[in-house]
């Protein structure tokens, strides 16, 4: 996942203010800007943020003054009496904000991975000031209308074609917010974006809390049986009595697959599936106004729904294209699913058991159906997949021999948290490419799931190179044991540095064009396609090492691997489905209709897509603790990951029929996908690198649907 931040290119013209108070209470301003290590730029290599020295308290009053400082930068162009030219207008907009950028990128670094009750408070009171600012831009007619006057003639500017698509993307983004809305329709509608801020900051915040209170405790041993001993050494309480599980931010959990209790693991399940519908920590309020918020926001923007609005500028283009491309998925994925669930249930009573199929029974039980049918267990092939292997002989093994570059890890640059790692990755000549920073394990200060984004984004502008970190959601070992992972977890290590990848090989001349700043359909596919390698044949070899004996893993586990590559498939693809489905339901809904009853309007819309058919499969994330559209940036845009897969297979695809893994190959990849960032149309890249439309097929081979 691209994790997404608040878009802080903002703007408008302030009356500075100068009575008496702020007068007397500027020269302790100026004291506390000088020891306010975020007003200047970091002095590390590659200007990365130095953590050693950054306070929580330094956060609010950098931001504030980056606010200030953006304000005076766009009133100046936006009242100007010269004529509007790309470098007085355009360039001069692009380069305001520069503090407000720098500071907020770190400050949401540590805001989803590192967060305290002192973070969540400004982060509460800063989401409606930035909201407010980005519509102080693209709400502000002065400035709309010099970049109409440039758009206008844009042919007669002679630019070059990344200049030209900077004022391209400007212009649109400003007809997309609403520039050419009436004055009092403007006004309208920065209350709105400010009511969504607010109510986005505030659904994660309850999230969190609702994840962490969410954690079950057990007191008896017997209870977690089947569960490995280390991994419960490392949940025992202080106090020695019984152990806590955290929750995922998934509906089903880790251990659901290992949990012999069945009591237990419906113990562990619910707790998941009702952690944010009930007492203090219950987003179903949010969750109503604020999809009502966006409804009305369409609206007033002239869309019959927000998924219209905000799909404007993806692949998809519209609602009606993302439910055509699922329409051809969901009866194949449901329908395996279901084939799927009765081998499960076969198992139930092979074991002597009578009980109908659950969801909190799925993982275990499949589980003994892998290992009956590919004779694979999870158990059997960890041991090989030690976490520092992983990302070195593997991850940047296959990065090494695709696209030559390098790296070492660097012990003298702080960092935020002791967990995390730094890496400074080189080009295959031995230039500098950038920083590389690691944070792999759980704790209840980070948010859930899994992410990529920068601190410091690459720019010819600035003379800026990328420093970029991963966060993931893995369970930290106990003592000195190493961190062994499931497959799975294997290739979302692989995935968050297909998004870096995409972040370091970025050479543009524009920090809002460069690397990932691309539409959420296309962003996906970088970080996707970045997975097929964790299980070539020779980048597996290099990196599946048994932790304790140094043996590389076998044949006869890596065939057993690719044999039940496509096992379980349906139930993935469907849950997965499922949650998209939510998405778009919720994002699809009019103006004029007002939810009542969240799970209610969650089950009606999962059988109206006839994705509850398969009882034992729930979606992969319920509305009430789905992040990434409610806080997270992806709202109306969960199908990117379905999406962005078919483009990842295709394009796998044709890696496999040109030869595979070589660096002539990795290296027109990268001059024609990773390093183009937002300067082409995104299909017509896609096309002139692949020599043809993407096809589905690959992606219904690989799922085993066809």
């Amino acid at each position: 996942m691209k994790k997404a931040i608040p878009f802080l290119a903002l703007a408008l013209l302030v009356v500075a203010c100068n009575n008496s108070k702020e007068k007397s209470n500027q020269s302790k301003e100026d004291m506390n800007n000088t020891e306010n290590p975020l007003l200047s730029e970091s002095t590390l290599p590659y200007g990365a943020p130095d953590f050693s020295k950054i306070k929580d308290e330094d956060f609010k009053p950098a931001m504030l003054k980056g606010i200030e400082e953006q304000k005076k930068a766009v009133a100046a162009i936006a009242n100007s009496e010269e004529a509007p030219t790309f470098d007085n207008t355009v360039l001069a907009l692009e380069k305001s904000g520069e503090l407000l950028n720098r500071t907020s990128q770190v400050f949401y670094a540590l805001a989803g991975s590192n967060t305290n009750e002192t973070l969540q408070a400004v982060e509460e009171e800063m989401a409606p000031k930035f909201a407010a600012q980005n519509d102080m831009i693209y709400l502000n007619e002065k400035l709309f209308q010099r970049f109409k006057t440039l758009h206008d003639k844009k042919e007669t500017l002679n630019l070059d074609a990344e200049s030209l698509k900077l004022l391209e993307n400007y212009y649109e983004d400003f007809e997309i917010a609403g520039a050419n809305l009436s004055a009092a329709d403007k006004e309208k509608l920065k209350e709105y974006n400010e009511k969504i801020a607010t109510l986005t900051t505030k659904f994660g915040k309850t999230l969190l809390d609702a994840n962490n209170a969410g954690a079950v405790t057990f007191t008896n041993k017997e209870d977690l049986a089947g569960v490995d001993g280390d991994f419960l050494k490392s949940k025992e309480n202080k106090d020695g009595k019984g152990w806590t599980i955290p929750l995922q931010n998934t509906t089903q959990q880790p251990l659901l697959q290992s949990m012999e209790n069945r009591a237990s693991r419906e113990k562990l399940f619910q707790a998941a599936w009702h952690r944010a519908d009930h007492g203090a920590n219950d987003t179903s309020e949010i969750i109503k106004e604020l999809v009502e918020v966006r409804a009305q926001k369409a609206k007033l923007l002239g869309f019959n729904n927000y998924a219209e609005w905000s799909l404007q500028k993806t692949m998809a283009k519209t609602p009606e294209n993302v439910n055509k491309f699922f329409s051809g998925l969901i009866p194949a994925a449901t329908a395996k699913a279901q084939v799927e669930a009765d081998e499960i249930q076969k198992m139930i009573k092979a074991k002597g058991q009578d009980f109908t199929l659950e969801p909190w029974d799925w993982n275990y039980y499949a589980e003994m159906v892998r290992k009956e049918k590919y004779d694979l267990d999870e158990n059997q092939i960890k041991p090989y997949f030690e976490l520092n292997n992983v990302l070195e002989k593997g991850v940047f093994y296959a990065a090494n021999k695709l696209y030559g570059i390098t790296y070492k890890e660097r012990t003298d640059i702080p960092v935020y948290q002791e967990d995390v790692k730094v890496y400074e990755l080189f080009e295959e000549n031995g230039d500098q490419l950038g920083l590389f920073y690691t944070d792999y394990f759980a704790r209840p200060s980070k948010s859930g799931g899994a992410w990529m984004d920068n601190f410091v984004t690459q720019s010819k502008l600035y003379n800026k190179k990328p420093v970029i970190y991963n966060v993931c959601n893995f369970p930290k070992p106990s003592g000195n044991k190493p961190a062994l992972l499931t497959y799975d977890e294997v290739t979302t290590v692989f995935h968050e540095f297909g998004h870096a990848l995409h972040g370091f090989f970025a050479d543009q001349q524009y920090p809002s064009l460069s690397g990932t700043s691309v539409a959420r359909d296309f962003v996906e596919f970088p970080s996707q396609f970045n997975e097929n390698w964790a299980l070539y044949p020779e980048v597996l070899k290099n990196y599946a090492i048994h932790y304790k004996t140094g043996e590389q893993i076998p044949q006869e586990l890596i065939d057993k691997i690719k044999n039940s590559s496509t096992f379980n498939q349906g139930y993935s693809l469907t849950e997965n489905l499922a949650a998209s489905n939510l998405d778009m339901q919720w994002h699809t809904i009019t103006a004029d209709r007002k939810i009542e009853d969240v799970n209610a309007f969650e089950k009606e819309a999962l059988h109206k897509t006839k994705l509850d058919v398969v009882h034992a499969v729930p979606p992969r994330y319920r509305s009430t603790y789905f992040s990434h559209i409610f806080a997270g940036g992806y709202a109306a845009g969960y199908y990117s990951y379905s999406w962005t897969e078919m483009l990842d297979h295709d394009a796998y695809n044709w890696f496999e029929t040109h030869g595979g893994l070589t660096r002539e190959n990795g290296q027109r990849f990268r001059d024609m996908i990773l390093s183009r960032g937002n300067t082409l149309n995104l299909e017509k890249m896609y096309k002139d690198w692949r020599g043809s439309d993407p096809k589905i097929e690959p992606m219904l081979k690989a799922r085993g649907l066809k």
